[in-house]
């Protein structure tokens, strides 16, 4: 099943037939295609219009830099802002990133969208892609930040995606642009960046996304592409019964296996449910690969949300306000290193 990205600000007729394709599950729109509150909703609803069938509606909304709906949407602080909070006052910081789910997650349904991929449980180790988009580098805060905002995402109606297993912090390369590899055994990733994993599981999270990134010590090809990762240790060991979504193919670090449909084949023979094509140009390849093979449409059902929240009834809630005042407390993190990250670019998955 592919989750696919569209050009501009309104469908074309190409792409409404993408929709149509039995192995289409959805889309994912970045700021290419979103010019204001009102365009982005009409553009949701045509998405699901053109389709016969319930589709997956997409975006990355995580807070900081990767903000894909800006105007008319709240400018939430990145994430790593909350752990000088957790230091001060630990259960007012957890409580506050609650709100910050929550908030996050009733904007982005009010836009028409059913998931946003968040929250971002890598530990903050100086990943030029991550950045401050991690919560903190301590995995025991990190986990703790991952089960309060599981806990806001679900109480906005909204399902949770835990990104990257088994964990993107703790290398230097940008995947997007580059391959990553981290030479760390297994014993020391279960000490450190599953932990967090661990605990947004427990949280009940509902889908986890997969990194680009390899890990020797544990299995030869990117965790993405991997049956150990995905079968053994995260269905297996994790006990993880959710939705897994590959990364973006069209990263630098997903091209060793091959092109557009050996990627796919590999994350789907893996054990990946759903594989985002986000660049427009690799979808014709993209559902031209899967012609034939059966679709798991049902792994999807539990993420597509209860319909769209309207705005009106979102500025009508007193939670709104409160939230977005609460908000002001959280400080902005220093200088980023990652200012020409692919997570910056609105062209790639975050």
């Amino acid at each position: 099943m592919l989750i696919i990205g569209i050009a501009g600000t309104e469908l074309r007729a190409q792409e409404r037939d993408w929709l149509q394709h039995p192995a289409c599950a959805g889309a994912i729109l970045f700021a290419r295609n979103v010019a204001s509150r009102e365009q982005v909703a009409e553009l949701t609803a045509a998405i699901r219009a053109a389709a016969a069938r319930p589709l997956l509606l997409c975006v990355d909304q995580e807070g900081g830099r990767v903000q894909r709906l800006r105007e008319g949407h709240t400018a939430l602080p990145a994430l790593h802002g909350f752990d000088a909070l957790y230091r001060r006052d630990p259960q007012a910081a957890l409580a506050l990133a609650r709100e910050h789910a929550w908030l996050m997650a009733s904007e982005v349904r009010a836009a028409g969208f059913d998931l946003s991929f968040a929250p971002v449980v890598d530990l903050a180790r100086g990943n030029r892609a991550i950045g401050n988009r991690a919560f903190s580098a301590d995995p025991q805060v990190v986990a703790a930040f991952a089960a309060a905002y599981v806990a806001g995402m679900h109480e906005a109606g909204m399902a949770a995606t835990l990104k990257h297993f088994p964990g993107h912090g703790s290398v230097a390369e940008d995947t997007h642009f580059e391959a990553a590899v981290d030479d760390r055994p297994l014993e020391a990733l279960r000490r450190e960046d599953l932990v967090p994993f661990a605990a947004g599981i427990a949280a009940g999270a509902d889908a986890v996304m997969m990194a680009h990134v390899t890990y020797p010590q544990v299995a030869p090809e990117p965790a993405g592409y991997s049956p150990r990762w995905i079968g053994d240790i995260l269905r297996g060991e994790l006990g993880f019964r959710g939705v897994v979504f590959a990364d973006d193919i069209g990263m630098a670090a997903a091209t060793p296996v091959g092109g557009v449909a050996a990627r796919i084949a590999a994350h789907l023979d893996a054990g990946c449910d759903v594989v985002p094509v986000c660049h427009p140009e690799l979808v014709p390849e993209a559902l031209q690969a899967l012609q034939g093979r059966p679709a798991n449409t049902a792994a999807l059902l539990g993420l597509i949300g209860r319909g769209p929240l309207g705005w009106d009834a979102l500025l009508a809630d007193p939670r709104h306000a409160q939230a977005r005042a609460a908000l002001v407390q959280v400080p902005t993190p220093g200088a980023d290193a990652a200012i020409a990250s692919g997570a910056n670019d609105a062209g790639y998955l975050a």
